[in-house]
């Protein structure tokens, strides 16, 4: 099955899953948020399938300058679950695709610290999770 994406549907999926590293990497403040948000978009840029193709275009449609992590989550959580909706009612598989893709991302973002994440990265991580099945 193939996806049929409005131009702000690819937008709502990018600022999901570009935001998602983005909010993570603001919960690593203390420790090293330049490198969570490089490895966890690198991560995302290296998805396959129709999702993929969507992260990786150029574009200059994320907007995700905001004054704090607080509106940040309230821009980028909603679209996290619109994203699954999304992508849930035209292709399920494609849905999962991008809820791993995301998750990798997370993954690869947390690792990229030295030592274990701290609390408030896992939390922004079960927060992005949250989000994810909440569709």
């Amino acid at each position: 099955m193939s996806l049929t994406l409005t131009n702000q549907d690819k937008n709502t999926l990018r600022t999901a899953a570009y935001g998602a590293v983005s909010l993570l990497a603001a919960a690593d403040a203390a420790g090293s948020p330049h490198k969570v948000a490089t490895h966890g978009s690198v991560a995302l840029y290296s998805s396959i399938g129709p999702v993929g193709y969507v992260l990786a275009e150029k574009s200059n449609d994320i907007k995700l300058n905001v004054k704090s992590t607080a509106e940040l989550a309230d821009l980028v959580l909603p679209a996290l679950t619109e994203s699954m909706l999304l992508l849930k009612k035209q292709d399920p598989a494609e849905a999962e695709n991008f809820r791993s893709t995301v998750l990798v991302a997370l993954d690869a973002g947390a690792r990229a610290r030295k030592g274990e994440p701290g609390p408030g990265l896992t939390e922004m991580a079960r927060k992005i999770t949250a989000a994810l099945d909440a569709a």
